[in-house]
């Protein structure tokens, strides 16, 4: 296979040779496999076809400054995942071979780890399915877990040009988060209104709390993070959200690399005008500065961050990828060398 030009990827799928499988039949994880073949055959009535009983995780390998290979808190991701798969019903796969896998398989594909000039990252996705055909609504007996790779450049055309949102006017059938879950079918609920706000002119929706839609919550594909005019670092608080590893690398690194107050807390929506910068944050972009959000006729305006990252943001970007791309020394766990 040749290898794609790694200054000029964009977030979409590019097939690496290798990716981890392994089976769960008769109560039991096989050994697994790294496998050479993208395809999956599977029955037409498997439970998640018909139920969707899936989820998955997203994590990504660097190449550091000085040439190393290695992925970003890859236990916390084995641990979400297992929570998941609790509420889902779905066997746990061990979370020291979760992370004994996801080493394994960008092992096999460490050609495709993009150089650590470029920018670029090796995108990790474990994910597990029902394999079992059903019809009754119940389990899968039989499961599935994969992990295959594929180098990304920017989730965000654009880079770090700040993004328009809008407060979402319709709602989703469940929240992304609910809870410790990162299923499939929560994102699926949201393509119809992301679509929407793309039709319209905005970046993504900001979603509110489902029992009184007074409060912020998150996005379709992201946290949000608040900084507020005396320089704290706000995130919202709720049980519904996606509990994200990067949010809470960034309120780390707020607090104990740049010495910020940091506070998680529910925040209302007429909260908005008293912050001075906003971001989206996550695996797939770190974080992304935002530069508005609209309310129906109202716009909310943010004072740093309508032109390029406000200067909190700017640092809490610059630290954690840092951190990422061993520039910065980080906290004992958060790199693993591949």
């Amino acid at each position: 296979m040749s290898l794609p030009d790694f200054s000029k990827l964009g977030f979409a799928y590019i097939k690496t040779p290798y990716r981890f499988v392994s089976e769960f039949k008769n109560g039991a994880w096989d050994e697994g496999v790294l496998s050479g073949e993208e395809n999956l055959v599977v029955n037409e009535s498997a439970c998640v076809f018909q139920y969707a009983q899936t989820c998955f995780e997203g994590l990504k390998a660097y190449t550091t400054a000085d040439g190393r290979k290695v992925c970003f808190r890859p236990d916390l991701n084995a641990s979400r995942m297992a929570d998941s798969c609790r509420r889902l019903m779905m066997p746990v796969f061990p979370e020291d071979r979760f992370v004994e896998a996801v080493k394994k398989t960008v092992a096999a594909n460490k050609d495709y780890i993009p150089p650590y000039e470029t920018g670029a990252s090796l995108y990790i996705r474990p994910f597990m399915i029902g394999t079992s055909p059903i019809l009754a609504v119940v389990p899968s007996s039989e499961f599935q877990f994969r992990i295959y790779t594929t180098p990304v450049g920017p989730y965000f055309k654009g880079g770090v040009k700040p993004l328009s949102l809008r407060v979402s006017g319709l709602d989703r059938a469940a929240p992304r988060g609910t809870g410790n879950i990162k299923a499939g079918l929560n994102y699926a609920m949201s393509l119809y209104v992301t679509m929407d706000a793309h039709e319209k002119g905005f970046d993504e929706n900001v979603y509110l709390d489902p029992g009184t839609r007074t409060y912020i919550e998150e996005t379709g594909g992201a946290n949000v993070l608040f900084v507020t005019k005396d320089g704290k670092v706000v995130t919202p608080k709720s049980d519904s959200i996606l509990p994200s590893i990067t949010r809470r690398s960034l309120m780390y690194v707020a607090k104990e690399y740049l010495g910020l107050e940091t506070e998680e807390r529910r925040i209302a929506l007429d909260e908005l005008e008293d912050f001075a910068e906003c971001g989206l944050c996550g695996t797939a972009a770190v974080i992304a500065p935002v530069g508005k959000i609209t309310c129906g006729d109202k716009v909310v305006a943010f004072p740093s961050g309508m032109d390029a990252m406000g200067p909190v943001t700017k640092k809490l970007y610059d630290t954690l990828r840092g951190i990422q791309m061993g520039t910065i020394e980080a906290p004992e766990g958060w790199v693993v060398e591949v």
